[in-house]
C-alpha cells in the first residue's frame, strides 16, 4: 500500500476557495479512482491555511493512476496549487 502526506500552505485569501475546490471537486474524484483507499483532508486547528492531505492507494499503480489522470494537472496543478504558497509531499509504504 502506498501512503502520501501532502501539506499545504495556503496563500492568504484563498483558504475558502482551496477548501472549496478540494473537499467539493477534487477529494470526491480520488476517492471514486479504484485504486484509492483513502484521501483525507485535514486542516490546522491553529491556523487554516494550514492543511494536511492523507491519501491511501492500493499500489503504485494506483497512485500513478491518480497522479497522472488529466483532471489531477486540471483541478490540482492547474487551479490549486497557483493558490498555495508552499505544497510539500511524502510518500510511505505501510508496514506489516
Amino acid at each position: 500500500m502506498i501512503v502520501v502526506v501532502a501539506e499545504y500552505e495556503i496563500a492568504e485569501g484563498n483558504v475558502e476557495k482551496v477548501l472549496d475546490l478540494l473537499t467539493n471537486v477534487w477529494a470526491p474524484m480520488a476517492r471514486a479512482e479504484e485504486g484509492n483507499r483513502a484521501f483525507i483532508v485535514n486542516q490546522n486547528t491553529d491556523d487554516p491555511r494550514k492543511l494536511l492531505l492523507y491519501e491511501q492507494y492500493a499500489d503504485q499503480a494506483a497512485f500513478d493512476f491518480h497522479s497522472t489522470r488529466p483532471e489531477f494537472k486540471e483541478i490540482v496543478l492547474g487551479q490549486i496549487a497557483p493558490l498555495l504558497d508552499n505544497r510539500f509531499r511524502r510518500m510511505y509504504t505501510v508496514v506489516e
